[in-house]
């Protein structure tokens, strides 16, 4: 069950200046430990301990092949691979400074006009199987946290009353149920405000 609270934009001059939209509220991080730990719980014949070394030693042969060049696919999950965030050079050679661009990571001076090509790299994860967005969509079990919940019929039972909503909802703050505020990278700008961040940089496309 994935619980729901709302977000009011509050971003004057936005074209979604005071509309309300789902945010997510995460229960808590579960790090390789805890996978485990729940892994073999599900009748399995692996120790939770062999377990782990297996995620483990898989996270770092997934460095090992991606910083190769390879795309690591992990079926109904994601594809994981590496790219690049580049500088943009104007020429490919420059006679001036006797310089071509590198296939290296660094910044180019401002006054140049060729140097390094990459600025840094990135990881991507694209969805993959059961986890594109279209599959997500039919098994997904959607809730709304008590504090929405409440704001919901508070709202309603304003509007019947005769009285105002008075836009009780949190405009970005709230913090879930396992103490973090996971509203850090929800795009509050646009319509398009369903899927929340995608992770720094991750591709969750379908």
């Amino acid at each position: 069950m994935i619980e729901l609270y709302l977000s009011k934009n509050m971003i004057e001059g936005s074209a979604a200046y005071g509309k309300y939209y789902p945010r997510v509220s995460y229960k808590q991080t579960m790090n390789i430990h805890d996978m485990a730990k729940h892994m073999a719980e599900h009748n399995t014949p692996f120790s939770e301990g062999t377990i782990e070394g297996i995620l483990r030693d898989f996270v770092r042969c997934t460095r090992e092949q991606t910083l190769m060049g390879n795309t690591v696919k992990v079926d109904d999950l994601a594809i994981f691979k590496v790219s690049v965030i580049g500088n943009g050079s104007i020429l490919l050679y420059d006679p001036d400074t006797d310089k071509t661009i590198s296939a290296s990571i660094g910044t180019i001076g401002k006054n140049d006009k060729t140097g390094p090509a990459v600025q840094s790299l990135k990881l991507l994860a694209q969805a993959t199987g059961e986890y594109t967005r279209d599959e997500l969509n039919k098994v997904a079990k959607l809730a709304w946290t008590d504090k929405a919940a409440a704001e919901i019929a508070a709202a309603k039972a304003a509007a019947i009353g005769g009285g105002s909503n008075g836009g009780g909802s949190d405009s970005g703050s709230e913090q879930n149920g396992g103490g973090t505020d996971n509203t850090g990278g929800d795009n509050n700008g646009g319509d398009n405000n369903g899927g929340g961040d995608n992770g720094g940089g991750f591709d969750t496309g379908s």
